[in-house]
């Protein structure tokens, strides 16, 4: 998103603005079309899927251990992950950019930050957040009241949203660039309230197994057909907001969740509890457009009002300078 809008800055045209936004979208063609290509080289196996083992922690040593025997693996890869940015980076700072010392030592820190706190998260993403969202839908699915799955995944989808980091940068850029006309709070509502839906449609899947599909083809048909009526730049907002929100916290907490419900419930993991990162990505694309459709109403509206000039007085009072 920053790589989009500081190459969109250098553009002087009225366009500029809405073509910053738009590059998650096309990022997240290639690996869909990569993955189906993949399923076609492959032939499809019918092998049986294993449930993941559920990691026993009996006391706080335990845990300790079990967080030390992960963190060295996650240094490893963000390392691999971060270190061709900051190539790249020092390759131009040498080149061309030539920054002084204080904003060049404020990245450097900033980037530092960066691993650590990625390292942090994935570490406890995989070695605790993982677990507890299967074992939350083992729990749920095995009661009595499977239907409870529908409500408690809504919620959990709402306020999942909050905790997303690029949310929160997308929301900032968003608000940056209208100048305020988008505020976050209206962005977030919007990404909470498809996520929300998405999540409880996941759970309907679980319970029926009913195909993907049926949701997928026509929400994305829905949200291709808003996008030739509402503004530009939200046609490409709503895009990358299907991407960001369909991030780590979705991968890491609510798949799990979809999958120990579905096998709770005895159902195909691989046909009906797959595919729910698909439809937290579709959602965002109808709120965030619907929510264009609301601007661009009440934009008409206050366009007539502006319009009205007031009434010229009687009297003209002419004064000599």
């Amino acid at each position: 998103m920053a790589l989009g809008l500081g190459i969109s800055s250098i553009r002087s045209d009225k366009n500029a603005a809405q073509d910053s936004f738009g590059l998650i979208a096309l990022c997240s063609v290639g690996p869909v079309l990569a993955v189906l290509i993949l399923g076609l080289i492959f032939p499809s196996t019918a092998g049986a899927y294993l449930p993941v083992e559920l990691p026993e922690v009996r006391d706080t040593v335990a845990l300790a251990r079990l967080f030390l025997f992960g963190l060295p693996k996650y240094l490893g890869e963000m390392a691999l992950a971060v270190l061709p940015i900051l190539a790249f980076f020092l390759v131009f700072q040498c080149a061309s950019l030539r920054l002084k010392r204080a904003p060049l030592i404020r990245i450097l820190v900033g980037v530092l930050y960066t691993y650590l706190g990625l390292v942090l998260f994935l570490t406890g993403a995989n070695m605790g957040f993982m677990p507890a969202g299967t074992r939350l839908g083992l729990e749920i699915g095995s009661r009595p009241f499977r239907w409870l799955l529908i409500p408690v995944g809504m919620a959990i989808g709402y306020f999942i949203v909050s905790a997303e980091p690029a949310v929160h940068v997308l929301n900032r850029q968003v608000e940056e660039i209208s100048s305020g006309a988008i505020p976050q709070r209206a962005m977030k509502r919007s990404l909470s309230c498809g996520v929300a839906v998405s999540i409880g449609l996941a759970m309907l899947r679980v319970l029926t197994g009913i195909s993907a599909l049926w949701f997928l083809v026509p929400g994305y048909a829905a949200a291709l057909a808003l996008s030739f009526f509402v503004p530009p730049i939200f046609t490409s907002i709503a895009f990358d907001s299907g991407g960001v929100a369909s991030g780590t916290m979705t991968a890491t907490f609510l798949l799990p969740f979809a999958m120990g419900a579905c096998e709770a419930v005895g159902g195909n993991i691989v046909a009906d509890a797959f595919g729910v990162v698909a439809m937290v990505a579709m959602t965002p694309l109808i709120a965030v457009q619907l929510t264009g459709l609301v601007y661009q109403h009440r934009l008409k509206k206050q366009k007539p009002a502006a319009k009205q000039t007031p009434k010229p007085a009687e009297e003209t009072e002419i004064i000599e300078l």
